[in-house]
């Protein structure tokens, strides 16, 4: 199975990508032409600039979950009713979180709308400025990813030690002493899962580009997994090879950060 769906298609992308096709008649051989095209094609540069501005906001749900997690591990009145509501977020579709968003934003009637009329004397628009409409696409974004964060998180709480957290209580340990020194360390495999995957989520982010924007205002909140579609999938275009040299890209960058991230893992390992 991860023979035929993940590891051939990833070679044949390769493949796709150094030819002209529109999916359906003979592939013309054109070597890098595509890769060419690519690096003089502005909407490849934004593109990849929002995937930037993906990446380092993304993060934030890392330890946005952890702080909710230690919250909500707590034996307190309504905790599971608290639990609910932060777990709500991770199990509705991206659509539907897109589709929230959107009404959020909307000016004249949306809540954040209104608020930053009444803040600032002027309505802004959020997701029609090309100043502002990718930091709320992410926004949008990181409700559900902290909520997933806080999921692992509340897992690795249940694991966590107790022998050596009491130990470190009678030492004198307490609140950030205790949090960096004896909680943190034990926490590491979710911290692990929660980076890789959010990195990968922020670097492949489509969902909510495509139902709130569909990259616009004037493709300025242009992701490369939607710019690749836009090539080689919408009714715009069927440029099947140029649209295989956007992924190829796209899974390179990927292949870096988790190359480093599990390098970084195993040498921890080997030093403990």
């Amino acid at each position: 199975m991860f023979l035929i769906y993940v590891l051939v298609p990833i070679v044949e992308s390769f493949w796709i990508s150094f030819h002209d096709w529109d999916g359906l008649g003979a592939m013309s051989w054109i070597g890098m032409g595509n890769y060419i095209e690519l690096l003089d094609d502005d909407t490849f540069y934004v593109s990849l600039w929002n995937n930037l501005l993906w990446l380092v906001l993304y993060l934030l749900s890392i330890p946005a979950g952890l702080a909710v997690a230690l919250f909500l591990n707590q034996n307190v009145a309504g905790i599971r009713i608290y639990k609910s509501m932060f777990f709500f977020p991770f199990v509705i579709s991206q659509v539907v979180v897109g589709l929230i968003f959107t009404w959020f934003y909307a000016p004249g009637f949306g809540p954040l709308s209104v608020f930053l009329e009444w803040l600032t004397g002027d309505e802004i628009a959020i997701l029609a400025d090309e100043r502002y409409v990718t930091y709320g696409i992410i926004l949008a974004g990181l409700w559900p990813q902290t909520a997933y964060c806080m999921i692992l998180y509340l897992a690795g709480l249940n694991n966590i030690n107790s022998e050596q957290v009491e130990a470190a209580r009678m030492d004198g340990a307490k609140g950030f002493s205790m949090l960096w020194h004896v909680i943190l360390p034990q926490l590491r495999p979710a911290t692990f899962i929660a980076l890789v995957v959010t990195v990968i989520g922020s670097l492949r982010s489509f969902d909510l580009v495509s139902i709130m924007t569909a990259g616009g205002p004037y493709g300025s909140s242009q992701v490369l997994s939607y710019f690749m579609y836009e090539q080689a999938l919408s009714e715009y275009g069927y440029r099947m090879g140029y649209g295989a040299a956007i992924a190829v890209v796209l899974f390179l960058i990927m292949m870096v950060f988790i190359t480093f991230f599990i390098t970084r893992m195993l040498n921890q390992e080997r030093n403990t």
